[in-house]
């Protein structure tokens, strides 16, 4: 029986998996249509602080190509995220109570707004902060002609943006982690050290190596972590209360 129990949740997987890259694949054929509009968009904050005679180059024949079907695989999936998102809910409210499934709507919208958020942060905020400070770092205390490259410059674009909008998650991720009684507000609180040492960490796997993009990352990260122990608490509360009803009922 459990073996077969294991078989039906891998099919289970397998088919939610599908499904969600199909959606993704479909998301990335529209936004390739536009790729050459959503590439002059995400490049505007790095070609408003590029010095006068400068700009954006290709070092490779097949660089523009691969750079805009990256460009639309990212975009696409942002398209593709209430699919993405709708999928994981249905893979995972098996294993909640019946009070807790009613939240399958706000689930997929909160996911969605909050990794809208952070990529809209990331992208209007950070962006020209930290494009600003590396490009004249280069070309003023370097005395160095700047000539980025596209494929590059959308490279460390996306690992960025998907940073940011994985981090302004956290406070969703927390609240059904403790709806399952995974963790708890008392566990977050004592380990408010180690997760922000944990956002420098993959700032700086994330970003480039200067004091700025890292402390973009962990500044959103050690305020959403507070606002996540809050949040645990009150997701905690809530479980146990379901929990408790439940077994009088």
């Amino acid at each position: 029986m459990a073996e077969q129990s294991l078989i039906v949740h891998l099919d289970e997987l397998r088919h939610r998996l599908i499904v969600a890259g199909c959606a993704w694949l479909i998301g990335t054929l529209v936004c390739y249509a536009f790729s050459q509009e959503l590439f002059q968009a995400i490049s505007d904050p790095l070609r408003q602080v590029l010095p006068e005679g400068s700009s954006l180059v290709f070092i490779q024949a097949t660089e523009p190509f691969f750079t805009y079907i990256k460009l639309s695989a990212m975009a696409g999936l942002l398209l593709s995220l209430p699919v993405i998102f709708w999928q994981i809910w249905a893979f995972v409210a098996p294993g909640l109570y019946a009070n807790e499934k009613r939240l399958a709507v706000p689930f997929v919208l909160a996911s969605c707004a909050c990794f809208g958020v952070g990529t809209w942060f990331g992208f209007g905020y950070v962006f020209p902060l930290v494009f600003r400070f590396l490009v004249s770092y280069g070309t003023e205390v370097g005395n160095i002609s700047a000539m980025l490259s596209m494929g590059a410059y959308l490279s460390l674009s996306c690992r960025l943006l998907l940073a940011f909008g994985l981090i302004f998650e956290l406070p969703i991720i927390v609240f059904f982690l403790a709806r399952l009684g995974l963790v708890d507000h008392r566990w977050l609180a004592r380990r408010r050290r180690m997760a922000l040492l944990l956002a420098f960490v993959v700032g700086a796997i994330l970003t480039p190596p200067d004091i700025v993009s890292q402390l973009a990352i962990a500044g959103p990260f050690a305020i959403l972590y507070e606002i996540s122990i809050f949040v645990a608490r009150f997701g905690g509360k809530r479980r146990r209360v379901a929990a408790s009803e439940q077994k009088g009922g």
